[in-house]
């Protein structure tokens, strides 16, 4: 082989290079943007599956706090939901890391009393089949939290019935409904102790 040859070959490999990043960076770049928008869309029907009794702009009023929750240091997102300018509901975004299959991603609404308003996984690795049991889409399983606190049902209670508890658990796949059952009652506890005035 020439140098020549190697010269061209280098420069041709380099322009087939530069060519194909080009094409990937342009595919990132159109679709960054819609994968943004169905995330969006994702999260105000998750917002709306748990409370549509707003008239805020829900998204626009939402914000941050560093805490310290579910064992774990996290940035939680609250959205303030309110009527004629009164907060009436908070839904506050928060990961539980426990889960069969690491972290999961909940979507908790609470009143102004204390009181569930419903629960909802944004996302999760757990087992196809078994612990993806806690979708809505999947099972109404989850839907089962709605006007639940702190003293209803008493603190023994929020487990799940193979630890005495109330709430099912899913054959064979307990950790999943387990974390759930958890980080519902700790966002109960944060909440009454930090976000109720």
């Amino acid at each position: 082989m020439t140098n020549s040859t190697i010269i061209k070959s280098g420069l041709l490999m380099f322009l087939f290079t530069l060519i194909c990043v080009f094409f990937v960076s342009l595919v990132e770049k159109t679709t960054k943007d819609k994968i943004e928008v169905n995330e969006q869309q994702l999260l105000i029907n998750r917002l709306n599956e748990i409370t549509s009794n707003y008239d805020n702009s829900i998204l626009d009023d939402k914000y941050f706090k560093d805490v310290e929750l579910h064992g774990i240091k996290q940035t939680i997102t609250i959205f303030p939901a309110k009527q004629r300018d009164e907060v009436v509901a908070h839904l506050i975004e928060h990961t539980y890391p426990n889960g069969y299959n690491g972290n999961i991603r909940l979507l908790t609404g609470i009143d102004i009393d204390g009181k569930l308003l419903g629960v909802r996984v944004i996302n999760h690795r757990e087992t196809p089949g078994l612990g993806d049991k806690i979708e809505a889409r999947k099972s109404n399983w989850i839907k089962g939290f709605k006007g639940l606190s702190l003293a209803n049902p008493e603190k023994s209670k929020w487990r799940v019935k193979r630890d005495g508890g109330n709430f099912d658990q899913f054959t064979g796949a307990t950790i999943t409904p387990r974390a759930i059952v958890t980080a519902a009652y700790q966002i109960l506890e944060y909440f009454d102790k930090y976000e109720v005035k």
